[in-house]
């Protein structure tokens, strides 16, 4: 009987010490937030490469400004484009960027040349922490060198990656992919273009892996309208130049769409949709120039508020549990945690290093060989 009481009261001691500290941990860490902010605005500045969004740019500047006095100076390009700038700049010693939000594979060479800073360095805030607050805990980028770099913080499934111009087409015209091979789009057919890292080569990689290089070889022969521009194939979508475009996200459609042009998504083929995180990355570069306005942006937009923001703006489901994403389904989208298992998802998924090496280089690398 003492033994057994001499364990409880181990128990408790234990139990006590456990919420003791965690309390200990959670009145220091508002302290430690103030101070960082307050760091921040001395430093007045962050420089964050961004996805090509006018909406995102402009609204980001707005809130950084509002919540933490920080100017922001977005740069919004393609994913390669910024990573090229940033690799460049450092190779020459220059450290201007302080962060990047971008897709799959564009970080990955920053990643492997030391140009990114470990990101859980960065954390302070619980709920950014806490791995309970996401779905499927916390998912790396770079999930193979498990170096913790880059931050997957979206999930989606069924995405809207292929729109169709209604006066040229309708949505039954495309029910699988091999309905694309039809003479008639020959040459109506727009393709961000998959040699590089993309929205293009996500789902050309994607092709690659259940139809094969023969099926891709045939898609080529319907004289592909390739285009790194994503404004660019939208415009030429919107403009009839042609009836079907792979590689568009929302951000790059939503303006065609809110001026009353003849845009719609394709339906998920009979193949399916692999699940994306769209421009669901996030890192910070080597030695930011303003590290204190990293850290506060890097918990302010991990956290609820933040990825409530972009959920919003981007038109993608975040997989943060506290913050809600089913009204996506209105729009076409279904956030992952809405709609499959943990296991399902990474299944599915063609995005995260391991998918990226072994299934998007090698189908790029296809692409190069093939499209001139």
């Amino acid at each position: 009987m003492q033994k057994q009481l001499m364990v409880v009261l181990a128990a408790i001691a234990l139990a006590v010490l456990d919420c003791t500290g965690t309390m200990a941990a959670e009145a220091k860490w508002p302290a430690e937030w103030n101070k960082v902010v307050e760091a921040a605005k001395k430093e007045g500045k962050i420089v964050i490469a961004i996805p090509p969004s006018n909406e995102l740019r402009r609204e980001m500047d707005s809130v950084l400004k509002q919540k933490f006095g920080i100017e922001a100076e977005l740069v919004a390009a393609s994913g390669p484009k910024n990573a090229s700038r940033i690799a460049a700049e450092k190779k020459a010693g220059v450290s201007y960027f302080d962060a990047i939000i971008c897709g799959t594979g564009t970080a990955s060479g920053l990643t492997h040349d030391g140009m990114l800073e470990p990101l859980e360095s960065f954390w302070l805030l619980p709920e950014v922490k806490d791995p309970k607050r996401w779905w499927g805990g916390h998912i790396w980028e770079d999930n193979v060198s498990t170096h913790k770099f880059l931050y997957s913080f979206l999930a989606d499934v069924s995405t809207q990656n292929a729109w169709y111009n209604t006066t040229l087409a309708k949505a039954e015209d495309f029910r699988s992919f091999d309905d694309f091979l039809q003479p008639r789009w020959k040459g109506k057919i727009g393709f961000s273009d998959p040699r590089v890292p993309s929205s293009g080569q996500g789902i050309w990689s994607f092709i690659w892996e259940i139809k094969g290089e023969e099926f891709l070889k045939k898609l080529v022969q319907q004289e592909l309208f390739l285009t790194r521009d994503l404004r660019q194939l939208a415009d030429a979508l919107a403009k009839g130049k042609v009836a079907v475009a792979f590689g568009l996200g929302r951000s790059a459609v939503d303006p065609f769409v809110a001026a009353g042009l003849p845009l719609k998504a394709v339906p998920a083929p009979k193949e399916g949709l692999p699940a994306s995180n769209g421009f669901g990355v996030i890192g910070v570069i080597k030695n930011p120039p303003h590290p204190n306005a990293a850290k506060v942006f890097v918990n302010w937009f991990l956290g609820k508020e933040g990825q409530e923001w972009y959920s919003k703006i981007l038109e993608n489901g975040t997989r943060r549990l506290d913050v809600e994403t089913r009204w996506l389904k209105d729009l076409g989208i279904n956030a992952a945690k809405d709609a499959i298992t943990v296991q399902e998802y990474h299944r599915i998924r063609n995005h995260l290093e391991d998918k990226y090496t072994k299934v998007r280089v090698p189908a790029g690398k296809f692409a190069e060989t093939i499209l001139q």
